[in-house]
Formats: structure tokens, C-alpha cells, sequence
């Protein structure tokens, strides 16, 4: 109950116990305001009790010389410092409690024991000395007694924790359970239970610092419940320690003699069962030679083993894992061409280059059942497709479908499996998902392969090489298994967002995708065959009693959905189930027709607003067209020009490439300003400012180049760029325009912005093959090989106007 105080004092080596000193006088001496002050390290004293010191330092020697010739009276502080050595008065506890020595006795190596009895509590005011001793003014205070049930029923609660804790504690001193009889003054008691539980130094501090009796004990009550939960909560492990052990005893001797009892009936124990067992299914999962060699070295060990042992429960967990994994169960394909046109057909719209890949894939496993599987890469924005495609493909074959998700993967074991050596280990996610699977040979959907992390655990990346390596996955090694597994049947299918942020090496092995976004006729068809009647089924609802025209699907995909895929067009439409749904469940009757008119009612105001290409037809505005992981989009590009310093600002949130791609532009355009009709020295005494805007977005890569051309020439001769015009397309120095990526997704955002003419680069004139019919109908194309080629289609000469005659009346 004392605080085990092993931490050596300079002035206290010893091992210091608090006493409850007996009853004192009710009058408490009067004390002089000016008390010389011996710090103690580690050590509280509380009025009333009793404390036992030893005094090495010759400083506190002599302040007890001094003491003893006058009225013994001294005050005694916490000392907080670190050197023992150099004690400074701010290392001192601002409250303290004034003592008197009441015994003494010197010790032939110089150092003096003292017996000290607290008197009051004392706040340290002022130090007057401090060599050779510290000497204090302080202000003395007793405590502050409130009257009333709400005190005593603290004291009795007090009281009943500290005798509960005593009696938990049988090595306390006897003298400490006489005084928690005997003291009935709350205050004291409050001290007296402070002094004698295990406490720090600063909650005894803070026991010591409050004068008011009541705060006192509500303190004193949560500290010595909070130990008494400490000491309970040792017992019981203690007890449950004792029981286990014991029960482990009981339980060892009665397994022995079972064992006896069993081999004198000739009956087989049940670990021996429970090895024939896993014998049974190693045999019937028919193991490759080198996994049967392991297994079979591993199924000696367990039989050796006893069943209580840590190690018995590893093997034991290894060698489930051997029999369960299908290491030669595998389902037959089911190679119907048209059957598995048919159903790719069934479950998505268009997707034509996609369907004709897996088709081809289908056809060659037919002609050669023994040729190795690709690995196939679905790359385009989110809500595309990518996912359901792999279901697709493995309803077509008749395999089984796994996923696994990679975002945010970046621990090498989840690829590779753990070593046995940890605790818990098992194996990687890719033989447990081939596990789940049941055959060897299911279609393995690796998900969001583009997040991928890594980390000091290693690169999940490099781990991927092996499995998605034709050359090298018929012998996948699992650290945890730590035999080759065959992975060469399986078909592994992963899909990105983008393909910028996957390593060079682990895109070199897979065959790329691409799924761009739908045009807004191919999502009335997908909403039309997929999206509603899957909404209504989800939702319980017959197909008669809900019908959503073309109109209002039409209205939900430009004002609302506006994106790549599909994902917010499917919510809007549950969004709009939903509510309808309320007003069959309130017990309407009748079909329900949604409209156009209607949309706004169900889902509220339109999200999305017609981009406002007018705002191109003043001079230096000019609209580019970009390509993001969501899809493509449109983008404005403003200029200014001011009087400067020949500084060019780039603003709008702009990477290292498309800032190159200004700079190219201005110094094309100064090298043909006497072409375009501008001054050679336009840029002398000026500074010109580009700004992209939407500048929370971040924006780079090369494809703005002509944009920027037209937008720089917009401002210069002081001339609009043609209506409802978008360019895309990288420049050079020398004027040429080279080829830019993401076409398909680029006009599929012109058209729905209301663009009827874009300028692309000559080189991409076959991307414009990939495009709906609808949008080469809407927008005209013009191909260009040099910048020179789009001054013409962005500046058009303008026909003379004939004035019409103003008849006078």
C-alpha cells in the first residue's frame, strides 16, 4: 500500500513508509509565518502523519542543525527536478506541509535519520535564502470543513473502498487498518488514504494542494477506485492463472489415462482421427508431386506432435490448407461461339471492340484447349462496365468468377502470403481467392490494379510480375505454402482507372482495353434494356406499373448524370423508383408515368448546366478539349494582355507539361506575329496572362498546344474565335501539330457542351472510326497537320454585309 519507492533520494535513501500518527491535539501550535524549507524527492508528507527521513546532503544537515536549536519547526516540499545534486526553487512543489522533527539520530557516516510529523498544509509565497538552505515566506491554511449529508456520504464511501482495498491487500501494515478505524475526521482521512495507496508523485501533489475537504475526497475517491479496480483485476488473473494451471494438470492426467484406457479397447484417439482425416483429403485433392512431398513431411511432424502444443495447431492449419486448395479440380469450358456472343450481348450494349476481343480469346481456347491465357487489362472511367465484363466472360465459359480488390493494397503478403514463422499467418489473397473459387481455373477479376501502394513491407507490384506472367505463374510460389502452385489456367482479368499510375513492367504484361465513356444515345439504350428493369426488380415493383418515358431518362442524363459511366444514372433512377415506390406502398393505385416535366419533382433541381460556349466569342477565349480519368471534358483557356515587363503568368492549378505547352505557343506566335498581322515587339513592354479556369482542378499534359495558339492569336489581332469551336491537339516549335490520346472521350464532351466544329490533329483522323454515328453526325471534323492549317477554320473571313437602302418617309 506505501508507495514502493525505489527511486534514490539525495536526502532519503531509504525505503520510506507513511505512518497515520496517533490522535493529535485538537489545537493545532501556532507556527512562524517564515519556515526554512528541506525539499524531498518522491515523497509526500501530509499533516498528521508521520514520516521517516534520511539526511545526506550537508545543505539539509545543516538546515536540521538549525531547526533543533530553535522550535524544530520546517517545511517540507516535493522536489520535481532531475539533479540531485543542484536543487533550484523552481523545482519545488508550490504547496508543501509545515512538520515538526520529533526524533533524531545521527549516524557515524555523517548523515542524520529524522522523524518529521506534518502539521499544516502551506503554500510556498516567497523564498528569502536560498543558500545554504531555502527559507520561505509561506501562508498556512487548515482545512475547509463543509457541513451536510452530501459530505458524510463521501467520507462512508471513502471509507468502504479503502477497506475494501485493505482487505484485498494482506501485506498492509496493521497500523494503517487501526487508523482507517479510528480517524473520523473526513479530512484527515482523506490524507491518510492519499499517503498509503499507490500514487504518483503529482496526484499526492494535487491531494496535498486542495484545502477544501469535500473536493478532496471526491479526488481521493476516484484515485482509490481506480486502484482498487487495479488490484481487483490482479486478483483474477492470479485465480484464473491458479485454475488454468491446475486444470491443465487435471486435464493432462485424465488424457494419459484415456490414452491408456483406449489402447487397452484397441480404439484410436482423436488426434489419430484427425490425421487420418487430413490423409484422406491430401489423397483426394491429389497434390502435385513436390506439394505431396511437403505435405507428407508435414503429416509426420503432426503425428508426433502433442495436441496441446502451439506448433500442432500450425501444421495442423497448413496442412488444411493443403487439402482444400483445388490443385487439379477445374471446370470444363463451355467454348458455344454463339452462345457466348449472345450472352455478352445479353448483359451490355455496344462495347463491340471488347466483345470481339473475348470472342477471338473463346475461339482459339477451342482450337487450342492447351495455349496460354492473356491478361486482359479493362482501362476506361468509373461505372463503365469494367467489373460486370469479367462476370460476363465467366458466365459465357461456365467458370467460376473471383474478385479481389488492390486499392490500397500495400503489403507484399497479401500477394505472396505470410511465412509460417508469424502468428496468424495464412496465405496471399490470390490462393485464397482460388479457394473460395473451388477450381483451378476460375476468371480472376484483380480490381482497381492502378491504386496500388507500396510501403517498407515490400511492393505488391512486384509480387503481381509473377502472377500475371504466362512464362512464370505455372509455378507460383506462396510464401506461406512455399511449394509452386499452377496458375497458368486461370484467367486473369484487371481493371484501371488509368493506366499512367501502374509501373512500366507490370503493364508490359497485360493486353490493354480501352472502355471510354457512353454517348447519351448509348445511354437511353443501356437505361432502356439493363438499367430500369434492374432498378424495378431490385425494388420489388412490376414493370406495368412504372414506366419512365424517353424524355425524362434523356432530361436525367444531361442535367443530372452528367459523366462517363453509368453508376449516378442508375441512382437517379432508383432515386425516382423510390419515390413512387412510397406512393404504391401508401396504398395508390394505377400506373405511374414519369416525364420530363416530372424529373425536377423527384430529384430536385438540375445538377448539371449547359456549358456556356459563348463565352469564346470575345477575343482571347478559346476552348480546348481535355481527357480526364471520369471521362472528357471541356476546357476554357483565357488571355490577357497588360502593360509589363515581357513576363508570362500561368494561372489555374497547372501542371510542368501544359505550363511547356504556353511557352511553346507564345514563342510560335512572336515568331509568326508578322504573319498574323501583329507587331513584332508586341511583347516588349507587356505581360500576357493566361488563365485556366476552374482552378480547383488540377490540369496537365500536352493536348492544349493548339488551344493556346488560337487563344494567344485571339488576343493579339484582337479577333473572336469561330462559334461553338473546340480544338485538341500538341504543337512544336516549328508549327507541326502531333497526335493527342482520348478522342472518343473528348468528342463525346464537345458534343454535349453544344460544339459543332473541332479542330484535331490529322494523325487521329482513324480514332474518329471508334466514334456512335450520332456524334459524327453532330460535329464537324477538321484534320490538321500544321498550326498554320487552323488560323483559316478558327478566324473565317467575314462576308461583306450589303446595306439595305433606308426608305425616308
Amino acid at each position: 500500500m506505501p508507495e514502493n519507492n525505489n527511486r534514490k533520494n539525495n536526502r532519503n535513501k531509504g525505503k520510506p513508509e507513511i505512518f497515520a500518527a496517533p490522535p493529535a491535539v485538537e489545537e493545532t501550535p501556532a507556527l512562524p509565518e517564515v519556515l526554512p524549507v528541506m525539499p524531498v524527492r518522491g515523497m509526500v508528507l501530509f499533516p498528521d502523519m508521520i514520516l521517516p527521513l534520511l539526511v545526506t546532503e550537508t545543505r539539509d544537515t545543516s538546515l536540521v542543525n538549525q531547526v533543533l536549536l530553535g522550535d524544530r519547526f520546517l517545511a517540507l516540499a516535493p522536489f520535481f527536478g532531475e539533479n540531485e545534486n543542484e536543487v533550484k526553487s523552481e523545482e519545488l512543489y508550490e504547496f508543501g506541509c509545515a512538520g515538526v522533527i520529533l526524533k533524531m539520530l545521527k549516524i557515524p557516516d555523517g548523515s542524520v535519520r529524522l522523524l518529521v510529523q506534518g502539521i499544516r498544509r502551506l503554500k510556498l509565497e516567497k523564498y528569502l535564502q536560498q543558500k545554504p538552505f531555502f527559507i520561505a515566506q509561506t501562508r498556512q491554511f487548515d482545512d475547509v470543513l463543509e457541513d451536510g449529508m452530501k459530505l458524510d456520504a463521501l467520507h462512508r464511501s471513502v471509507r468502504d473502498q479503502f477497506t475494501r482495498l485493505i482487505e484485498l491487500l494482506p501485506q498492509a501494515p496493521e497500523e494503517v487498518r487501526v487508523a482507517a478505524v479510528n480517524i473520523t475526521h473526513p479530512g484527515r482521512f482523506a490524507d491518510l488514504v492519499a499517503a498509503n495507496i499507490n500514487l504518483s508523485l503529482q496526484e499526492r501533489c494535487m491531494i496535498l494542494g486542495e484545502p477544501n475537504v469535500r473536493a478532496r475526497l471526491e479526488k481521493v475517491s476516484a484515485l482509490i477506485g481506480r486502484e482498487l479496480q487495479i488490484v481487483e483485476l490482479g486478483s483474477k488473473i492470479q485465480e484464473d492463472v491458479k485454475e488454468k494451471i491446475g486444470k491443465g494438470q487435471r486435464e493432462y492426467f485424465l488424457r494419459e489415462q484415456l490414452k491408456t484406457i483406449r489402447r487397452e479397447l484397441g480404439e484410436d484417439d482423436d488426434a489419430a482421427l484427425e490425421v487420418e482425416e487430413l490423409k484422406e483429403a491430401l489423397a483426394k485433392a491429389r497434390l502435385p508431386e513436390e506439394a505431396k512431398k511437403e505435405a507428407d513431411r508435414e503429416l509426420k511432424r503432426l503425428e508426433r506432435m502433442q495436441p496441446g502444443s502451439a506448433e500442432y495447431t500450425v501444421v495442423r492449419t497448413y496442412l488444411d490448407w493443403m487439402a482444400t486448395l483445388p490443385w487439379s479440380k477445374k471446370t470444363d469450358d463451355r467454348l458455344d461461339i454463339p452462345g457466348a456472343r449472345k450472352i455478352l450481348d445479353e448483359d451490355h450494349y455496344d462495347l463491340t471492340k471488347v466483345k470481339d476481343r473475348i470472342v477471338e480469346y473463346l475461339a482459339v481456347r477451342k482450337v487450342h484447349p492447351k495455349g496460354r491465357s492473356p491478361i486482359l487489362c479493362f482501362s476506361g472511367p468509373p461505372g463503365v462496365g469494367k467489373t460486370s465484363l469479367g462476370r460476363s466472360i465467366a458466365r459465357a465459359m461456365g467458370r467460376e468468377f473471383v474478385r479481389i480488390s488492390l486499392g490500397g493494397v500495400r503489403d507484399e503478403a497479401e500477394i505472396r502470403g505470410h511465412r509460417r514463422t508469424y502468428i496468424g499467418a495464412l496465405p496471399g489473397r490470390i490462393l485464397q481467392g482460388l479457394r473460395k473459387a473451388g477450381t483451378n481455373n476460375p476468371v480472376f477479376m484483380l480490381d482497381e490494379i492502378d491504386k496500388l501502394t507500396s510501403d517498407l513491407r515490400g511492393d505488391p507490384s512486384a509480387a503481381l510480375l509473377e502472377v500475371l506472367d504466362p512464362e512464370q505463374n505455372n509455378s507460383f510460389s506462396d510464401h506461406y505454402l512455399d511449394v509452386a502452385f499452377d496458375l497458368s489456367q486461370v484467367i486473369f482479368i484487371t481493371t484501371a482507372n488509368q493506366l499512367d499510375t501502374i509501373p512500366p513492367p507490370l503493364r508490359d504484361r497485360m493486353e490493354i482495353l480501352q472502355i471510354p465513356g457512353y454517348s447519351e444515345e448509348e445511354k437511353m439504350q443501356i437505361a432502356r434494356r439493363h438499367l430500369l428493369p434492374r432498378v424495378l426488380s431490385e425494388h420489388g415493383v412490376d414493370r406495368n406499373r412504372i414506366r419512365i418515358d424517353a424524355s425524362a431518362v434523356r432530361k436525367i442524363i444531361g442535367e443530372y448524370t452528367r459523366e462517363a459511366g453509368l453508376r449516378n444514372l442508375e441512382r437517379s433512377l432508383a432515386t425516382v423508383v423510390r419515390k413512387l415506390v412510397v406512393k404504391i406502398a401508401s396504398g395508390k393505385r394505377g400506373v405511374f408515368k414519369v416525364g420530363a416535366p416530372d424529373v425536377k419533382k423527384y430529384l430536385g433541381a438540375k445538377t448539371y448546366f449547359d456549358q456556356n460556349v459563348s463565352r469564346a466569342e470575345m477575343p482571347g477565349v478559346a476552348v480546348g478539349l481535355a481527357w480526364t480519368a471520369t471521362g472528357g471534358d471541356v476546357l476554357f483557356i483565357e488571355s490577357a494582355k497588360m502593360a509589363g515587363k515581357k513576363h508570362l503568368e500561368l494561372t489555374g492549378h497547372l501542371g510542368d507539361v501544359i505550363k511547356e505547352s504556353a511557352q511553346a505557343a507564345l514563342s510560335w506566335t512572336r515568331s509568326h506575329a508578322a504573319e498574323l498581322g501583329v507587331q513584332d515587339n508586341f511583347f516588349e513592354d507587356a505581360d500576357i496572362h493566361i488563365h485556366f479556369p476552374e482552378g480547383a482542378m488540377p490540369k496537365d499534359g500536352p493536348s492544349a498546344g493548339i488551344t493556346l495558339v488560337a487563344s494567344l492569336v485571339s488576343l493579339l489581332t484582337k479577333k473572336s474565335i469561330a462559334p461553338r469551336l473546340a480544338m485538341t491537339g500538341e504543337i512544336t516549335l516549328r508549327g507541326k501539330v502531333l497526335p493527342v490520346g482520348g478522342i472518343k472521350e473528348k468528342m463525346l464532351a464537345a458534343r454535349r457542351a453544344g460544339i459543332r466544329k473541332v479542330i484535331i490533329p490529322a494523325a487521329n483522323i482513324h480514332d474518329l472510326d471508334e466514334l456512335p454515328p450520332e456524334v459524327k453526325r453532330d460535329l464537324e471534323f477538321h484534320p490538321i497537320h500544321e498550326i498554320s492549317e487552323m488560323l483559316p477554320v478558327a478566324f473565317p473571313e467575314k462576308k461583306p454585309h450589303r446595306k439595305k437602302a433606308i426608305r425616308r418617309i
